[in-house]
């Protein structure tokens, strides 16, 4: 008899195949269990491990033992005429069905109904953790709005761009206004498309206001409907509808903006800013660079680049294109689709070229001062830049979002905090400002603070890049080794992830283990993230190594990240008599950081009144 056919009298397949199923449901049992009681990971490895080792010892006894009506019995004991391997055999059917149909009704049961409740679950958590974030935050009482994304009813769907254009510029002019409270693009984009109550809008981005609208574009010729409303009642405030030519696209915001203001009793400074101008073709093609930007791919950068050179062969002098253009340049260096000196010089120039256009553009004000901290190192120029910059607008989100990053740099972590909390009531469905929080608890050394901040910004977007591995780091430096190896083991990029496991397999055990996956990120990512390797060899201990690391760094990035001395994963390091020389040299010790001057109001109610006192 063959070796498979003894193989399949003797039921070792019946018997592997009944295993593997309970095996199985044991898995989803213990793990299910396990959650709820928050057991180390570790248990859920060790039931893994002995059912493996019970799987051998399963096929083992199935070879070499019958069971027979007196017992177990060794094979070689039965005599082959009294065999009831058959009818084992039999019994074993029925006993893989039944397993199989309770494996069946607990995948239905985990699909269909404990998928729905963690749904529904993880709406309401993230609906009440929003919640408890606004009411840790100042309540702002002053005038508030969200534009939502203006409906295309063009017959053409690649009109898109037109309507989405609009009302991104609608919400830009409003949030010139310094008196009025307006909702982020990011936030207010997440409703395009969806079919959902004004009144869920307005609770949920804490406005008292909403803009909508359509357009339909033809030709030459435009239709834009414009209504606001109030949400505690649906009361529409107002509305308008405006038949013109493309030409007069611009008294048409001017216009809205008008209204608005008007609607919402907004206590004005000065006069309702107004648009800037250009020829309408230029404008076009303004807003098609824009949308293709947004793509955030390597094709959209480029179709990015050609439509608003296009638009600057028109009006040379028409700063916001000026200024899109060097943030595409800017996007393709983070995204190495560019050289990093060659596409700062690009972003620099187009900045310049914004300026000498318009010298009090706010946004291009702004990119200067990302050149002066990001390329040139020169903290100082960047603060003096992005004072300027919001001098001009106060309520730019993105000149604000950037004013953070700088005040993370200088080390200023609650002024970094004060204004991340400030953009996170104009912006509360956007996980990145979740995540940003989470970033600044954790270089503050207020861990689960961090922890709290990635779960909301996971909530909305489960899988963010990098979130899990900010939580990892903070339950890292917290003493939860095994906890934080699980975080790095579920983040999606894989730079992040191999790092992360880098410092959690040392944490665990310092060995061959944890230096094959050093080797590993050295050799896959050293050469294009100096700074991280550093920070892993000052994690281990190893100054010289990190000290070595922190020089290739340097020489990377033309200057001292502040990855190298914000990060709390450093600290080991700061004993060592090099760190202070170290600072002194890159120009950034604490004596100087100190001395930059870097004070901005956000724009809440009571510091206008300051200000106009």
């Amino acid at each position: 008899m063959s070796l498979f056919n003894e193989l399949k009298r003797r039921n070792v397949f019946k018997v592997g195949i009944a295993y593997v199923v309970m095996a199985w449901l044991v898995m989803q049992v213990a793990d299910v269990i396990l959650n709820n009681v928050e057991a180390p990971g570790w248990i859920f490895h060790v039931i893994m491990l002995v059912l493996g080792i019970g799987f051998v010892l399963a096929l083992f006894f199935a070879w070499e033992f019958e069971l027979t009506p007196e017992g177990l019995k060794k094979e070689k004991d039965v005599d082959r005429s009294q065999s009831i391997t058959h009818v084992t055999s039999q019994k074993l059917n029925y006993l893989i069905i039944g397993m199989l149909v309770l494996a069946l009704g607990y995948f239905a049961y985990d699909k269909f109904v404990l998928d729905a409740n963690r749904d529904a679950a993880l709406v309401e958590a993230t609906t009440q953790a929003l919640t408890e974030q606004a009411a840790e935050v100042p309540v702002d009482e002053s005038p508030s709005i969200a534009v939502l994304p203006f409906v295309n009813m063009s017959s053409d769907e690649e009109q898109e761009y037109f309507s989405d254009g609009l009302s991104e510029e609608l919400l830009n002019l409003l949030a010139r206004v310094p008196d009025l409270r307006v909702t982020s693009r990011s936030s207010a984009f997440y409703y395009k498309g969806k079919d959902i109550k004004i009144s869920d809008v307005g609770r949920e981005l804490n406005v008292a206001n909403v803009l909508e609208g359509s357009v339909r574009k033809s030709g030459n010729q435009i239709r834009v409907t414009a209504q606001l409303i109030r949400v505690a009642d649906d009361v529409h405030l107002w509305s308008e509808s405006y038949d013109r030519s493309l030409e007069d696209i611009f008294a048409i915001q001017d216009e809205i903006a008008a209204h608005v203001v008007d609607q919402l009793r907004v206590e004005l400074l000065g006069e309702v800013p107004t648009t800037v101008e250009t020829d309408p073709e230029a404008y076009t093609l303004y807003l098609q660079g824009y949308a293709a930007s947004r793509q955030q791919s390597h094709e959209g950068y480029e179709n990015a680049i050609q439509l608003l050179e296009a638009s600057l062969a028109i009006d040379p002098n028409y700063a916001p294109s000026w200024a899109s253009l060097s943030s595409v340049y800017f996007n393709q260096v983070t995204r190495g689709l560019l050289p990093f000196d060659e596409g700062y010089q690009r972003a620099y120039e187009a900045a310049q070229r914004a300026l000498t256009a318009d010298p009090e553009y706010a946004y291009a004000i702004g990119q200067m001062g990302w050149i002066a901290r990001v390329k040139d190192h020169d903290l100082a120029e960047a603060a003096r830049l992005y004072e300027r910059a919001l001098e001009l607008e106060p309520g730019n989100l993105r000149i604000l979002g950037n004013a953070a990053a700088l005040a993370y740099d200088l080390g200023r972590m609650d002024q970094t905090i004060s204004i991340l909390e400030f953009l996170a009531t104009r912006d509360p469905v956007n996980p990145t400002a979740q995540s940003n929080f989470g970033i600044a608890y954790y270089s503050a050394g207020r861990y689960p603070d961090a922890i709290r901040s990635i779960d909301r910004a996971l909530q909305l977007s489960p899988g963010m890049t990098g979130a899990k591995l900010i939580k990892g780091l903070a339950q890292l430096l917290m003493g939860d080794a095994e906890t934080a190896t699980r975080s790095m083991q579920e983040e999606p990029n894989d730079m992040f992830r191999q790092y992360g496991l880098a410092l959690t397999e040392y944490a665990l055990e310092p060995g061959l283990d944890a230096d094959a996956a050093l080797a590993a990120f050295i050799e896959h990512f050293g050469e294009d993230t100096p700074d991280y390797v550093a920070s892993i060899y000052a994690f281990r201990g190893e100054s010289n190594l990190a000290f070595e690391w922190i020089d290739k760094s340097i020489e990377h990035y033309g200057g001292l990240n502040s990855l190298v001395y914000i990060d709390p994963i450093f600290k080991g390091l700061h004993r060592d008599p090099r760190w202070s020389a170290l600072l002194e040299r890159e120009g950034v010790s604490q004596s100087l950081l100190d001395s930059i001057e870097f004070n901005i109001r956000l724009p809440t109610e009571r510091q206008l009144t300051q200000a106009a006192d």
